[in-house]
């Protein structure tokens, strides 16, 4: 199980409600370390990805201006139970990280980077 996203997904009425929250350093580049007083680097993340059964539905472009640990909050609609929902991310410093969270309560899904409803 990835340490870097964790998902929440509620579904009522064919409509689920996700919640995502990417654990992330989201530096912006102008703070300084409090002990060597050194600029650390910007580091963010610049795109998500986020697919509903295999197809794109949402892609996300942020800048050094979100916060640490950055929060989406989105609805699909027209979903069932066994659908599968699965993100990826990339940053400034060309890190890319697929979202692997499985549902403890559903069965595994057939992909690692993939939660299934």
């Amino acid at each position: 199980m990835d340490k870097t996203v964790r998902f929440r997904v509620r579904l009522k009425d064919n409509i689920a409600d996700v919640k995502i929250m990417i654990f992330h350093p989201m530096e912006t580049g102008y703070r300084k370390n409090k002990h060597t007083a050194e600029i650390i680097p910007k580091h963010f993340i610049h795109t998500v990805k986020i697919g509903h059964n295999g197809k794109p539905i949402m892609e996300v472009h942020w800048s050094r201006s979100v916060s640490k640990n950055p929060y989406l909050n989105f609805r699909v609609p027209n979903a069932v139970i066994g659908d599968e929902l699965s993100i990826a991310w990339d940053d400034n410093m060309a890190n890319q990280e697929p979202g692997q969270r499985q549902s403890p309560k559903l069965p595994p899904c057939a992909s690692s980077n993939t939660l299934q409803l």
